[in-house]
């Protein structure tokens, strides 16, 4: 039986060092590792021959350092000071290295002995402010393994030792001596050329490369952050009757708890006693506060905004929606696409061969006769500007950032392969109650008979209703809940006629409410124009409920579910994405039809059972189709597992959720559009990420081996590189909602 353990692990520096470790855990029998650099976690499935220490032996055999998981709040703490020495050791390079690169550039401020000003304040830079590099570089070399870290710190050093030797031992320690800041490479024998500027520029461009790589964690971390923080910190739970603060994770499923006005709800659970508006945005998105009452369900993390209540909790702990709203933003930010296992593989061989082409640069130009100087700043401008750091950002930031900012819209991608799948995607199946429509039952229309009055109709048939506990029966009872001033009657020898209705007296009238049927037994037959009305809601795929009183047939009143507002919007802006919509129901033809057409969809599939729906999804994929379901019930998990890309309504099951690849917070069809926008979005960001990073690459090694760029430069450009990755990411946090 395997396992799954999600490791912290610390010392990794660039994305060949995730590639290694995670090279090093899939040797281990049974193992399966992923390894991700942005997010500096391991996820391990093991089996039972291995144990965690193990896994904690092999990445410290590996030369890095892992631990155990460790709860929420300890990692955001964590964090903080693994910051500030690195921001510290940035703002002290940059403070030393600005005047040496600037007496370095500019002959004019070049002063009577300006190189050794230049020695004494680049020193502690590359020494102490490039420690992080040297480090790294010397662990992994005593594990013969080669990182980014290496082609820095030999890149680096050997500026700095090539500087040392022309001061004390060439010509470059006389006084008066001075050299331009140049771009191309003059052929001399380098004795009078040093490149302090070079080697504390390099360092401090890094630095700061590095310091925005974690800044840039953080900040695109934010949304998870956000979501575990969410959550109440303590909670009023009844205890023989007395309310005790207790903290929140100490309780347990079963018990009740208070949640006043202003307070948010600790937990999940189950209303039991008052009655309230919940303000449920921070999870939902929804503005509009719920109205919740003993029986309703309500979520963890939302505020109370009405009158005190008194909850029994049903889900505790990593069970609750918020712990699995958060869960699943994790997972997807811990994963990896197959672009992202395609820059780690690349990664993994790219620094030795660049070793060897910094070699290979040297020795041409010193075979070639173009002096030891261009031999040598050609051979470290390659190993300088090699540096792929941006190949291994151009993934994860991306999905880290999209998929950050999707939960705050309350889209929720369950992993990297997902977006994939919506670049693909060509047709749309809806589901139809719940997804496209409320999956309520609501009154539609009243219809008085001549001489009749509809506000009596609808009076009457509520009071009769309201003591009935069927759907259409409910329904009719609460459209008069909305209407002002309108109180009902009371109730006398009411009686339920099982299948047709029901029947009591009212203000003293004798009313019966069901099926035309029921009042056809009663010798209350409809007149022409109240059987047209029941003909037509048929036709049209509602229910017809008949009202008579006093022995005549007095109204009808049109009963059925709702198509949700933004539904006709969302199809629209899904056929604008270039997918075509279908709707699959279980439903009748007639009331499909009526939905379809209310939306704007063209192509109607009803009637169908929850396997009949799997085998649609199939007969499209067939018909070489790429297929995205959107649904909600139990009835739709199978047909959302076997389509390529399944998104769920949050409103709906746990097992439609859980069968999906997105889940939508909301149960707005707009979200949809949302999600496969974002998403697009997202996978556009990761493939300029990597068109940038591996181009960079290609174009700039020529350059820096034909001796076309200074190290300085070389550095520059290639912490700009990584700047411009994470900047690009960054820019998904920008996506604005059509809602």
């Amino acid at each position: 039986m395997s396992t799954d353990v999600e490791l912290a692990i610390t010392g990794m520096t660039c994305a060949s060092c995730a590639n290694r470790i995670e090279r090093k855990l899939n040797k281990l029998d049974g193992v399966t590792a992923t390894v991700n650099y942005a997010t500096e976690k391991a996820k391990v499935t093991y089996p039972g021959t291995v144990s965690t220490d193990d896994l904690l032996r092999t990445v410290e055999a590996a030369g890095y350092a892992a631990s155990l998981p460790t709860p929420p709040g300890a990692d955001v703490a964590d964090e903080a000071p693994e910051r500030d020495p690195l921001l510290q050791r940035l703002l002290v390079s940059a403070a030393l290295s600005i005047p040496v690169v600037a007496l370095g550039m500019v002959t004019a401020w070049q002063f009577t002995y300006w190189q050794w000003a230049s020695l004494v304040l680049a020193a502690p830079v590359v020494v102490w402010g490039a420690l992080p590099f040297h480090r790294a570089a010397w662990t992994n070399l005593r594990h013969g393994a080669t990182t980014m870290d290496t082609l820095v710190s030999v890149g680096v050093l050997a500026a700095f030792g090539w500087s040392l030797w022309a001061l004390f031992l060439g010509t470059a320690g006389e006084p008066g001596m001075t050299h331009p800041f140049r771009i191309s490479i003059d052929r001399t024998d380098g004795a009078g050329n040093i490149y302090l500027e070079a080697a504390a520029g390099v360092t401090t461009f890094l630095l700061a490369g590095r310091w925005l790589e974690h800044r840039s964690k953080r900040q695109s971390g934010a949304a998870l952050r956000a979501l575990l923080e969410l959550g109440a910190r303590d909670v009023g739970v009844l205890r023989d009757g007395v309310e005790v603060r207790v903290p929140v994770d100490q309780l347990v499923v079963g018990d009740a708890f208070v949640v006043r006005p202003g307070e948010k709800v600790a937990t999940d659970g189950e209303v039991v006693e008052g009655t309230s508006a919940v303000d449920a945005s921070m999870l939902t998105g929804e503005s509009v506060p719920v109205e919740v009452r003993p029986g309703d369900a309500v979520v963890g993390a939302t505020v109370n905004a009405g009158g005190r209540l008194v909850v029994r909790a049903t889900r505790v702990g990593a069970d609750t929606q918020l712990a699995q709203m958060a869960r699943l933003v994790e997972d997807a930010q811990n994963g990896k696409a197959e672009v992202q296992r395609l820059a780690d593989r690349v990664s993994g061989v790219f620094v030795p061969v660049v070793i060897g082409l910094a070699v290979a640069t040297l020795g041409f130009w010193l075979g070639a006769g173009g002096g030891a100087t261009a031999a040598f700043t050609a051979a470290v401008s390659v190993l300088i500007i090699a540096c792929p750091c941006a190949l291994g950002l151009a993934t994860p930031t991306a999905l880290m950032v999209g998929t950050g900012r999707g939960a705050q819209l309350g889209i929720l991608i369950k992993g990297p392969e997902v977006l994939e799948q919506t670049r693909r995607v060509d047709t749309i199946v809806l589901d139809k109650t719940g997804t496209v429509t409320t999956g309520e039952m609501t009154v539609h229309e009243v219809v008085a008979a001549e001489g009749e009055s509809a506000a009596d109709v609808r009076r009457l048939a509520a009071a009769l209703e309201a003591a009935s506990e069927h759907p259409i029966g409910r329904a009719v009872a609460a459209s008069v809940a909305d209407l002002p001033a309108v109180e009902l009657p009371h109730v006398e020898h009411f009686a339920n006629v099982e299948g047709l209705g029901v029947q009591g007296v009212v203000e003293g009238h004798a009313v019966v409410v069901g099926r035309p049927r029921l009042l056809a037994d009663w010798s209350q037959h409809l007149d022409a124009d109240l059987a047209d009305v029941v003909e037509r809601a048929q036709r049209e795929g509602r229910t017809p409920v008949a009202v008579g009183w006093d022995g005549r047939a007095r109204g009808v009143i049109v009963v059925g579910d709702t198509v949700k507002p933004s539904s006709a919007e969302a199809i629209a802006r899904l056929r604008d994405l270039g997918l075509t919509p279908i709707l699959l129901t279980g439903d009748n033809a007639a009331a499909a039809q009526q939905v379809a057409d209310e939306v704007g969809i063209e192509t109607v599939v009803a009637d169908v059972l929850p396997a009949d729906k799997v085998a649609e999804v199939q007969r499209l994929q067939a018909a070489g189709k790429v297929v995205a379901m959107v649904g909600d019930g139990v009835n739709d998990a199978a047909a959302l597992a076997q389509a390529d890309l399944g998104l769920a309504m949050g409103t709906g099951t746990d097992v439609a959720i859980e069968a999906s690849d997105l889940t939508l917070v909301r149960g707005d069809l707009l979200v949809a559009v949302d999600a496969i926008r974002l998403s697009r979005r997202t996978l556009a960001t990761i493939k300029g990420n990597l068109f940038w990073a591996f181009g960079y690459n290609v174009a700039a090694l020529p350059l820096a081996a034909a001796g076309l760029l200074n190290p300085m430069l070389a550095g520059a450009a290639m912490a700009f590189s990584s700047v411009f990755v994470v900047t690009n990411s960054l820019r998904l946090r920008g996506f604005r909602s059509s809602t």
